[in-house]
């Protein structure tokens, strides 16, 4: 046989050899959101990368995306709802400008006296109820995660009601913490979560409200004199999936990464009491802000002046989700 022909010979059976296997790729799951790395929502999404590359043999690799590296507060949920990322653990106040009013139920000031309520709600049938709302949004609710109860903070001390005349307090985008921020005379202003520091810094806010470990970990203790221990408020978020990207899922992984969010979620639950205790003591311990804790009395004159919110939100939110949490934490605001 002639060399040339030799030649077309052996290439044409390597053509037609079979390729060698090769492992299918990944799964990929882009996970973002908007705080630091050093926060319990972080460690926990580390937590479910971890468990979901486990859990599947490495069929899916979970990407990580902290502190709006890809989309601020209000991109990211629009980026979920195209495609765009797939996973996102925005807090509860988000989904009211999204059209799910009801979840800004979250947002009532002093609706939760403890986690022992708090999960009595989060992890039972009104919280199921709450997630089942997203579906029409195209996104699916798989968890909730604890973030912490908020306490209050500006340059002077905020130990009464009267105390907060006049302030500008940054919140989320949310009508009931407008209507609570108000209640106090102060008022509102929304901002992202990343631009808070230097609205703080430049004075174009006094103060705002945020769990210890989201003011120690963004630097606020660097340009807020005085925190009040209050425990008014509950931030939490909502582990949500694209939920067309979910559904086209097998069934086997869909499994493993659902037992992955269980266990990432009792870790996220725990870490984030034990993250919020270190951080308001590495708070004291920096010696920029003042710590103050309400008495009784003085947390019963917030109660009085805030709770009226609830009625006032009854509209908004809807009268008997109000009424169903308050049956199952116990709490009557007719006794204040």
């Amino acid at each position: 046989m002639k060399p040339w022909k030799l030649i077309l010979t052996l290439g044409a059976l390597l053509l037609a050899a079979p390729a060698p296997a090769r492992a299918a790729d990944p799964i990929v799951i882009k996970f973002s959101h908007v705080v630091a790395v050093d926060t319990p929502k972080h460690k926990a999404a580390e937590k479910f990368r971890d468990l979901a590359a486990q859990y599947t043999d490495n069929q899916v690799k979970v990407e990580l995306y902290p502190n709006s590296q890809l989309y601020k507060d209000k991109e990211e949920l629009e980026a979920l709802q195209m495609g765009a990322v797939q996973m996102l653990a925005p807090s509860l106040a988000k989904f009211g400008p999204l059209g799910v009013k009801e979840f800004e139920v979250f947002d009532l000031p002093f609706l939760f006296d403890n986690y022992e309520d708090l999960h009595k709600v989060t992890q039972g049938a009104v919280g199921k109820g709450l997630l089942d709302k997203l579906t029409a949004r195209k996104i699916l609710g798989l968890a909730y995660w604890d973030n912490g109860f908020k306490q209050m903070s500006a340059n002077r001390p905020l130990l009464t009601p009267a105390d907060f005349q006049g302030l500008k307090l940054r919140i989320q985008s949310s009508k009931v913490l407008e209507a609570q921020m108000r209640s106090l005379g102060a008022n509102p202003q929304v901002l992202p979560f990343s631009e808070v520091y230097q609205a703080l810094q430049t004075s174009l806010v006094d103060g705002t409200e945020n769990p210890v470990s989201n003011f120690y970990t963004q630097k606020m203790h660097e340009v807020q004199k005085h925190m009040t221990v209050s425990n008014h408020g509950y931030l939490g978020y909502a582990v949500i999936v694209n939920k067309a990207f979910w559904d086209q899922l097998p069934e086997a992984i869909r499994s493993q990464l659902e037992k992955a969010m269980a266990e990432a979620t009792r870790f996220a639950n725990t870490i984030a009491k034990e993250e919020n205790d270190k951080a308001l003591e590495l708070v004291r311990q920096s010696g920029r802000t003042q710590i103050a804790t309400l008495t009784p009395e003085q947390r019963l004159a917030w109660k009085k002046v805030m709770v009226k919110t609830h009625r006032d939100m009854e509209g908004r939110i809807g009268t008997e989700l109000i009424r169903a949490i308050h049956q199952v934490t116990g709490f009557d605001p007719d006794t204040l």
